[in-house]
């Protein structure tokens, strides 16, 4: 644990460097608010591996029509149109994330909300991020060290890596979160376990999270998309 905490630590130093020289950014695609305003609230959706950005952006026309909508690729090429936020590996049938590679994702999405500003005006006390499989793992990476700088995060059958627990935020900069926890009961990717033991860990550092299940495999149904535009309009 003291070497991945060591080797996590340089990956923040040498990138927090690497950003400050060359402002990285994330390829997007976007659509911008039906509704008109000044300052419209912002969804950044992020997709899960072996995927790309097109994905969850098949249902941008369907969210509410005061947000502007981003959609990310993620960073590391699988293949043709097949992108990750890290590479996985498994173990006794468990999936290990690549620590590094995820950490420095993390940082990435942080940087693109940081400089989103000078691309697009939109609300940055109302970001809110929507990911599916390992997009939604990386949206808690993201909402629960940096709460600041999100309203909301909607989990899509996704989990909570053991190695962000650390860098968690208080509860007192976590209160005003927001979360959405969504999966299958069939989900045999990442099992209904993960939503909910993330879910009772959540409560022990002070989140009550809109949380629910339904009788599906690894996938967006209908309903669990229905609740989320339920979510995102209270």
């Amino acid at each position: 644990m003291k070497l991945l905490s060591t080797i996590i630590l340089f990956t923040v130093l040498v990138f927090t460097s690497y950003a400050q020289k060359t402002k990285p950014s994330l390829y997007y695609i976007f659509k911008e608010p039906k509704i008109k305003s000044a300052k419209p609230p912002v969804i950044i959706l992020m997709h899960g591996v072996g995927s790309n950005e097109k994905d969850l952006f098949s249902f941008a026309n369907q969210l509410p029509d005061s947000f502007l909508v981003i959609s990310l690729r993620a960073p590391i090429e699988l293949g043709k149109d097949s992108y990750g936020w890290y590479h996985l590996s498994f173990e006794n049938g468990k999936p290990i994330s690549n620590p590094v590679e995820a950490e420095t994702s993390r940082l990435m999405i942080i940087d693109f909300i940081n400089n989103l500003k000078n691309k697009h005006a939109f609300n940055e006390k109302r970001v809110y991020l929507c990911g599916f499989s390992q997009g939604s793992i990386i949206a808690y990476s993201v909402g629960l060290t940096v709460p600041e700088k999100i309203k909301g995060i909607a989990i899509m059958s996704g989990r909570l890596l053991e190695e962000v627990k650390p860098m968690i935020a208080s509860k007192e900069k976590l209160k005003n979160l927001k979360v959405f926890i969504s999966h299958g009961t069939n989900d045999n990717v990442l099992p209904v376990s993960n939503a909910r033991e993330a879910n009772t860990y959540l409560k022990q550092i002070g989140i009550t999270s809109t949380y629910k299940e339904y009788p599906e495999p690894h996938t967006i149904s209908n309903a669990m998309f229905n609740d989320l535009l339920i979510w995102l309009k209270k």
